[in-house]
């Protein structure tokens, strides 16, 4: 009887493991990648007057999720469609003063007059990206390239001026609310290179108080992390 049982009970588990084993080909068949992300970036502004510079060390913390969907058989090359996440800082030396509860005056100013003069906005985000992998099922180190391009709501823009005779924050009223531009990706494993360029305005029809046009853009540089 006992022979029996066993050959019953080895029986049962052999099924139960090749069951299990098919199980887990057709879930590794259907896997996705790098649907979290966690971002760090240098942040620069493009297309400058002469006049202005930026003083010190911008940064941006960027956090998000990208749903992936793989386009071909290998599941190596995907459609990425995403919601994040942007806190960014711009330092420069262009001073934001309320005149009154509609305008604002923008002074280009010595940058050795003041301690701190940054711009810090928030924005959500919209990316969407064309990915490709070297990945596999089994592999978690491979090669990718994504390239896309991010569309943007911002939340807020805060010009926050700081000098050893005043301190003063102002909400901008002159933001373009809807950003845009292109990005990529670029790396293996862990470290990847992200890149990312806006292709509008940060302000809308500005000028600063002896004239120039204030119509700089965006530009991002620094690392993307990817967590699943």
């Amino acid at each position: 009887m006992r022979p029996i049982l066993f050959r019953i009970l080895f029986s049962f588990f052999s099924v139960l493991s090749f069951a299990q084993q098919e199980l887990n080909m057709a879930l590794d068949s259907l896997y996705r990648e790098d649907q979290i992300y966690v971002g760090v970036t240098y942040n620069a502004l493009g297309s400058l007057p002469s006049s202005v510079n930026q003083k010190s060390f911008s940064i941006g913390f960027h956090t998000g999720i990208i749903r992936d969907f793989p386009i071909n058989k290998q599941r190596n090359i995907a459609i990425g469609l995403g919601l994040g996440y942007s806190l960014n800082t711009f330092n420069h030396n262009i001073r934001v003063q309320d005149l009154n509860g509609t305008t604002q005056n923008y002074e280009i100013v010595d940058s050795n007059s003041f301690s701190s003069n940054r711009f810090l906005q928030q924005v959500i985000e919209l990316p969407l990206e064309l990915r490709w992998r070297s990945s596999t099922a089994e592999s978690y180190k491979f090669w990718r390239v994504y390239t896309g391009f991010k569309l943007g709501y911002v939340l807020s823009t805060v010009a926050k001026f700081n000098s050893a005779s005043s301190s003063e924050t102002n909400t901008l009223k002159d933001t373009n609310n809807v950003q845009y531009g292109v990005s990529l990706s670029v790396g293996y494993n862990t470290w990847n290179v992200h890149v990312y360029y806006g292709l509008n305005t940060i302000l809308k029809d500005v000028e600063s108080t002896n004239g120039m046009a204030l119509d700089f853009n965006a530009i991002k540089i620094g690392f993307i992390f990817y967590l699943l």
